[in-house]
C-alpha cells in the first residue's frame, strides 16, 4: 500500500446515551432514556454520517453495580443496535465491542461477519478481555482469568475469528443455475484448531464481506494490552489523558508494531475526548468547571474504584493518604490502575486530591471552536494521535462539535468535506487482507481438507503459521 497520499484526521462518534459520568444525564438537552432509544442511536448516528464522521462506536462491559454510571446501568446490546443503525446509515463505520474472555470465536465471527454483510463492509469489532472481575459470575465462573491469561486468550481468540472468517475463498459459490452447482466445494475450508485455550472445528457458514474482514480495535493501557494492540489491531482506542500520555502511548505503540513485523502506519491511534465548546475559553472553562461541580466527591470515589474492580473507596478517611492497595488485586483494568498509583506516588495526592483527579473525564478539550480545533491539529501533527473518538451525549455538545469545529478542520485540509471510500477498511486506509487460502495456493487446499497437519492462521505480523491439530 502506498503512503503517499496525505495523511488526514480520523474521527469517531461514542454513542454514549445518557452518559459515562454521574450527572450529564440530568441536563436539559439530553432525553432521560438516551441509551435504551434506538432513535436516539439512529439520529445521532446519521448526524455524525452527514458530518463525515468515520465511525461510530459502541462501548460495552458485561457487569454493573448499583453506583455504576448511568448510560452502563441501562443500555442496548451493542450488535443488536449496530444492525439497526446499518439499515439506518449507509456510509459510516460500525464499531462493537466485544469481550473475548466470555464468548465463543464461532459466535462473534458470525455475529460481526453478519454485521459486515448487513452493512455492505462497514463493521469493526472493538476486543477488549473484559476488566471487572464481578463478570465472571455472569457466565458461570466463580473466579475471573488472571490479566495476562486473558491476553494470550485474546491474541488466539482474534487469530481463530479470522480463520473462521476466511472459511470460504471469495469465489467459492458460482451459484450456477444451469449446472446445478451452488458451492465449489475445494473452496470452503475447515479451520481445524486446537491451540492453549480454545477448539474450534469450522467451518462458518458465511462467506466473507466486501472488506474482508471486519475492522479491529482494541482498547488497552497496560504493558499486555499494548502489545496485543501492536500485534493484532488495524485501531486503537486509547485511554490517555493529557498531551504527554498520548504521545508516549502513540509512540510506544508504533515502535511495538513495526518490532512485530507490521507497518506501523497500518494503526491508527484514536484518543477518546470530550470536548467543551462555547464562543470564548473563559465560558468554556466555566461550563467545564460547573460540570466537574456537579459531581458528587462520593461518585468520585466510585469511579475511580472502578479502576480497581469497584474497590469501595469511601470506607477511607477522605482527607487521609491515599490507601494502601497493595493488597488489592490489579487483575480488572490493570493500566488504568497502574496509572493512577503512579500518579498518586508522583503528586503526594491524598484520597480526596486522587479522586478529583482520576474520578471524572479528563477534560484536555476546552474552549472555543478554534482552541479546540487547534488542540487536535497539535495533537496529530506533534505524533499523540491519528484521529479521535468524540464522545456523544448531550445533544448541544455535538452540535457545536459538528457545526463550528469540524469546518476549521476541513478549511485547513486536516478533515475530509466527503467520504472518498464506502467502506470501513476504506475510510481508514487499510488494505482488504488476503483470504490465507487463496494466498497459500493449492497445498493449503489440501492441508484443510485432509483433516491433518493443521490449518493456517494469520500470525500477528500479518505472515501465514500453522497451527497444529
Amino acid at each position: 500500500m502506498s503512503h503517499s497520499k496525505r495523511r488526514t484526521l480520523k474521527l469517531g462518534a461514542i454513542l454514549a446515551g445518557v452518559g459515562t459520568d454521574f450527572s450529564l444525564w440530568r441536563r436539559p438537552d439530553l432525553q432521560s432514556d438516551a441509551s435504551i432509544d434506538i432513535d436516539w442511536y439512529i439520529r445521532n448516528a446519521r448526524l455524525a454520517e452527514e458530518a463525515k464522521f468515520d465511525l461510530v462506536f459502541i462501548v460495552d462491559s458485561p457487569f454493573i453495580t448499583p453506583d455504576t454510571a448511568p448510560h452502563f446501568l441501562n443500555r442496548l446490546e451493542p450488535l443488536t443496535l449496530l444492525s439497526a443503525l446499518a439499515v439506518s446509515t449507509s456510509k459510516i463505520g460500525l464499531v462493537g465491542t466485544l469481550t473475548t474472555t466470555y464468548w465463543e470465536p464461532y459466535n462473534v465471527a458470525r455475529l460481526f461477519g453478519s454485521l459486515d454483510h448487513i452493512s455492505r463492509g462497514r463493521a469493526g469489532w472493538n476486543v477488549v478481555t473484559t476488566g471487572l472481575e464481578g463478570a465472571a459470575r455472569n457466565y458461570g465462573h466463580d473466579k475471573h482469568l488472571d490479566h495476562a491469561v486473558r491476553y494470550r486468550r485474546a491474541k488466539e481468540f482474534v487469530e481463530v475469528v479470522k480463520g473462521l472468517w476466511d472459511s470460504y475463498e471469495d469465489d467459492a459459490f458460482p451459484r450456477d443455475k444451469e449446472r446445478g452447482i451452488f458451492l465449489d466445494k475445494s473452496k470452503q475450508h475447515a479451520l481445524n484448531h486446537k491451540g492453549e485455550f480454545l477448539s474450534v472445528a469450522g467451518p462458518l457458514a458465511l462467506s466473507r464481506s466486501r472488506q474482508g474482514y471486519p475492522v479491529i480495535f482494541q482498547a488497552g493501557d497496560s504493558n499486555d494490552g499494548r502489545q496485543l494492540g501492536a500485534e493484532i489491531a488495524d485501531v486503537t482506542f486509547a485511554g490517555v489523558e493529557d498531551f504527554d500520555g498520548a504521545r508516549d502511548y502513540y509512540q510506544d505503540l508504533k515502535r511495538r508494531a513495526q518490532a512485530a513485523g507490521r507497518d506501523p502506519d497500518l494503526i491508527t491511534v484514536l484518543p477518546g475526548i470530550a470536548p467543551i465548546i462555547a464562543d470564548t475559553d473563559e465560558e468554556a472553562q466555566a461550563i467545564a468547571q460547573a460540570r466537574v461541580g456537579d459531581i458528587t466527591i462520593e461518585q468520585k470515589l466510585v469511579a475511580l474504584g472502578r479502576a480497581f474492580n469497584y474497590h469501595d473507596f469511601r470506607q477511607y478517611p477522605i482527607d487521609g493518604p491515599f490507601p494502601d492497595v497493595s493488597g488489592l488485586t490489579l487483575n480488572s483494568y490493570k493500566g488504568h490502575a497502574e496509572r493512577i498509583l503512579r500518579g498518586v506516588r508522583t503528586n503526594g495526592f491524598t484520597l480526596r486530591q486522587a479522586a478529583e483527579r482520576y474520578g471524572t473525564w479528563r477534560l484536555s478539550f476546552v474552549g472555543s471552536a478554534e482552541t479546540v480545533a487547534d488542540e487536535i491539529e497539535r495533537w496529530f501533527r506533534d505524533g499523540a494521535a491519528d484521529g479521535f473518538n468524540i464522545r456523544v451525549s448531550a445533544s448541544h455538545d455535538f452540535t457545536l462539535f459538528r457545526e463550528r469545529v469540524i469546518p476549521i478542520l476541513q478549511q485547513r485540509g486536516l478533515f475530509k468535506t466527503d467520504y472518498e471510500q464506502d467502506t470501513l477498511r476504506g475510510h481508514l486506509g487499510l488494505p482488504v487482507p488476503e483470504n490465507r487460502w487463496t494466498a497459500k495456493g493449492p497445498q493449503a487446499a489440501r492441508v484443510s481438507n485432509d483433516g491433518g497437519g493443521g490449518s493456517p492462521a494469520v500470525s500477528a505480523s500479518g505472515g501465514l503459521r500453522v497451527v497444529a491439530s
